[in-house]
């Protein structure tokens, strides 16, 4: 995977979504660069990492990952929180603290689970992707940019991000698409044992805030902070972002 670093300060590792790569942090990174030094990751089969056909598994990421970095706050957008979950959850002496980012223990909706979208959606991507992966890619961004204060500018933004550094491979969209199908971590939600923030869109459409908010109440050192944003706040609201990394990284012991 390819890791780009830079800045100076604490660390912290940046992980992208599905079909996205670290490039998508930029306007978030140049807050924060200042006073941290940053890891930007571009997840198995996205953007620099195209070539690397590992399996976009989150376990085996986060496995990866932590052999590579140092110790460091993981800050997981949507996919890439639940990179970070497992990687606070497998080894919290290399996790100083866990920052997700419109993410969701669970992404599908279940009987015992109101907050997440019907299967049917992925399942509408996930064949999508067989016929036309491109036009799938974007009407998956149209979604995460409805409840956005202005979703057509942040659409055009997105679309003009997704394929700057090469196109992903169609496997590594198959693989994300099933994982975010099938996961489910909310019972290890509990077992946490770092800082956790959980960063939320009010008005986002895939990972509803209600969902983060539970999440940040599961654990003692769960906390919430929701922007009035869709499912990129960092795209939309950077400045607000920052803010609450910078505070949320000065709270507690390093």
């Amino acid at each position: 995977m390819r890791i780009e670093t830079f800045g100076d300060g604490p660390d912290l590792a940046l992980i992208h979504g599905w079909a996205m790569h670290g490039g998508i942090f930029e306007p978030l990174a140049q807050r924060l660069r200042e006073r941290f030094r940053l890891h930007v990751v571009d997840l198995p089969g996205h953007g620099f990492s195209r070539d690397d056909d590992s399996m976009l598994d989150p376990q085996s990421c986060a496995q990866h990952l932590l052999a590579q970095l140092p110790r460091a706050i993981w800050i997981g957008w949507s996919f890439g929180g639940l990179v970070a979950l497992h990687a606070a959850l497998a080894n919290p002496a290399a996790v100083r603290g866990l920052v997700t980012i419109a993410a969701s223990p669970r992404f599908v909706d279940a009987p015992d689970w109101p907050h997440g979208v019907a299967l049917e959606v992925f399942a509408q991507f996930e064949a999508g992707l067989r016929r036309d992966y491109r036009a799938t890619i974007e009407r998956f961004l149209a979604l995460e940019v409805i409840g956005a204060d202005d979703a057509q500018a942040e659409l055009r933004d997105m679309k003009a991000h997704v394929f700057e550094r090469g196109e992903p491979a169609v496997a590594a969209l198959e693989q994300g698409m099933n994982v975010l199908e099938t996961a489910d971590l909310r019972a290890h939600l509990r077992d946490l044992t770092v800082p956790n923030l959980w960063i939320a869109g009010r008005r986002d459409r895939l990972v509803p805030a209600t969902a983060m908010r539970w999440a940040a109440n599961q654990n003692p050192l769960g906390r919430y902070q929701e922007i009035s944003s869709g499912h990129a706040p960092f795209v939309s609201h950077p400045a607000a972002v920052a803010d609450t990394i910078i505070a949320f990284a000065g709270s507690f012991a390093a």
